[in-house]
C-alpha cells in the first residue's frame, strides 16, 4: 500500500472512530465500524430496535478510490468532509460522491 493510501486510510478510520465515540452508547442500538482494508471501504453502521421499530442504517460510508476519499454516504449534521479537512486531508482529496456530478462541480471539493 502506498503512503497516500495509508494516510487516507488512517484518516478515514480515525474519523469514523471519533464519530462513533461522539455518538456515545444507546442501550437500544449498536454502532458498528466495518472496515474492508482490501477494497478500501470504511463504514459506520447502526443496528437495533426502538419501540418495536427496527433500526438499521448506514450513517457514514467512506471509500478510497484513486488517491481520494469518496464520501458515499454522510448521515452527519456538520458533514464528514469537515472532519476529514480537520485531519489534514485536502479539498482535492475528498469527493462528495453522494452529490450529483453537476453539484460537485460547484463545491470546493474534488469532482472525481
Amino acid at each position: 500500500m502506498d503512503n497516500l493510501t495509508l494516510t487516507l486510510q488512517q484518516a478515514a478510520i480515525k474519523v469514523l472512530q471519533d464519530y462513533r465515540d461522539f455518538l456515545g452508547h444507546d442501550p437500544e442500538s449498536e454502532l458498528h465500524l466495518v472496515f474492508d482494508e482490501k477494497t478500501h471501504h470504511y463504514i459506520l453502521l447502526e443496528t437495533g430496535w426502538h419501540k418495536n421499530q427496527r433500526i438499521y442504517g448506514n450513517l457514514i460510508h467512506l471509500q478510497i478510490i484513486n488517491g481520494k476519499i469518496w464520501i458515499q454516504q454522510d448521515g452527519t449534521e456538520i458533514g464528514i468532509a469537515n472532519e476529514l479537512l480537520d485531519r489534514g486531508i485536502s479539498h482535492q482529496q475528498i469527493v462528495l460522491a453522494f452529490k450529483t456530478l453537476e453539484r460537485r462541480k460547484i463545491t470546493d471539493f474534488a469532482v472525481i
